[in-house]
């Protein structure tokens, strides 16, 4: 009886492990397996999209009603707990830079971090325009805040970073520091690491760190997404309390990963008052593509919030910032983003700010032949963009 029983459990796990099912409408056995080793997908996934509905995605309808219920659960599911730590800001050193100050800053990011952060302060500066710089993700961890804000200092390690961040500005900002470019043009500009990157990493932290890094904090009841979330949310608030700072004019402006953060921010926030997102939008079922950087994995859980898919889908997350001014820029030949689900987003949000009577505060690209990059063409013309949102 023993051996059956244990041949029989046998027969049962391996069936388990190979995915194995009964075809739809028929008896027949059917073998069915994952489709790949690395960018995962069970060979059922279509059937598992169609069956998605965000529950509380834009359906029409009442639009203050949607804003009240969707981003109180987006608040739910993206920000992991409520945080009013004192930020005891202190200045570590500064530079002074044509036209603006660069100061190396350190504030309490959360109860849990203190933070070293890039703060660029306009010559007399005063209740000025303010963005929040949101970097990349990249897989290139040894810099973060670096990537958006020209990074300075004398020791060995700040001259490596240095040539590590003028190589990153060659390959996507057109050799600009799209922050250093805003400060320029009168804006106090802020620039911190995200978990995992720069100031915030380890030697030897990778691309597969990620998928430790994220797995434990599921175990601990929190997520690398939502720490990432929430914190940008405390770094808005930091920026808007600043005495140099005019509250009602604080924008946030990021790129790829920083991109998703933008809109993301733009909904949840409060004082964030604008938004610039750049090559990084799309719908959920658009980045389910075989190929697609959201399938491997490790990148994708600093993006990935547990079960917020039941409920509403990017497009939805991001109309949630609606009246506010937002511009999406993306492009047809962006590996990163696919172009079919960017247009289907860009189709949502303007229904979304359509509704809210705010259509003219909406500003979605897609560039012909535009690659994953945020070049001079784009900074400037976001720049002059946010320029006439903030007068």
């Amino acid at each position: 009886m023993k051996k059956m029983f244990k041949k029989s459990l046998v027969l049962a796990v391996s069936a388990l492990l190979s995915f194995s099912i009964f075809a739809e409408g028929s008896k027949e056995y059917v073998k069915q397996e994952i489709n790949a080793k690395d960018r995962c997908l069970p060979t059922f996934y279509e059937s598992i999209l169609k069956k998605w509905e965000f529950s509380m995605g834009w359906k029409d309808g009442n639009p203050k009603k949607w804003k009240q219920a969707g981003l109180a659960k987006a608040r739910e599911l993206i920000i992991q707990n409520e945080d009013k730590t004192p930020f005891d800001m202190v200045v570590i050193d500064e530079e002074q830079r044509e036209g603006y100050k660069a100061q190396k800053v350190v504030f309490n990011i959360s109860a849990e971090s203190r933070v070293l952060a890039y703060l660029l302060i306009p010559d007399n500066a005063k209740k000025a325009p303010a963005a929040l710089m949101l970097h990349d993700h990249g897989s290139k961890f040894t810099i973060g805040k670096e990537k958006m804000v020209r990074p300075f200092g004398t020791t060995e390690e700040d001259e490596k970073r240095l040539a590590e961040a003028e190589n990153w500005a060659g390959r996507y900002f057109g050799e600009r520091f799209p922050g250093d470019e805003l400060a320029k043009r009168g804006y106090v500009v802020l620039s911190f690491d995200a978990l995992g990157w720069g100031d915030r990493s380890v030697q030897g932290f990778k691309t597969d760190s990620q998928q430790s890094l994220g797995s434990n904090l599921f175990n601990m009841g929190t997520s690398f997404a939502g720490i990432i979330a929430q914190e940008d949310c405390r770094a808005a608030k930091f920026l808007a309390s600043l005495p140099q700072v005019d509250k009602k004019k604080v924008a946030c402006i990021g790129f790829s990963m920083g991109g998703f953060r933008s809109w993301q921010l733009a909904a949840i926030s409060d004082d964030i008052t604008a938004g610039v997102a750049v090559c990084w939008f799309g719908t959920m079922k658009g980045h389910i593509k075989i190929g697609d950087g959201q399938l491997k994995g490790n990148s994708a859980f600093s993006m990935l919030h547990p079960t917020i898919a039941k409920f509403l889908d990017y497009p939805d997350v991001a109309g949630l910032a609606a009246p506010k001014p937002m511009y999406f820029i993306g492009g047809d030949d962006d590996a990163v983003n696919p172009t079919e689900g960017t247009k289907e987003a860009y189709e949502i949000v303007h229904k979304i700010w359509k509704a809210n009577k705010a259509e003219d505060k909406l500003k979605t690209d897609l560039i012909a032949g535009g690659e994953h990059a945020y070049l001079p063409e784009q900074q400037d013309a976001s720049f002059d963009w946010l320029d006439k949102q903030f007068k």
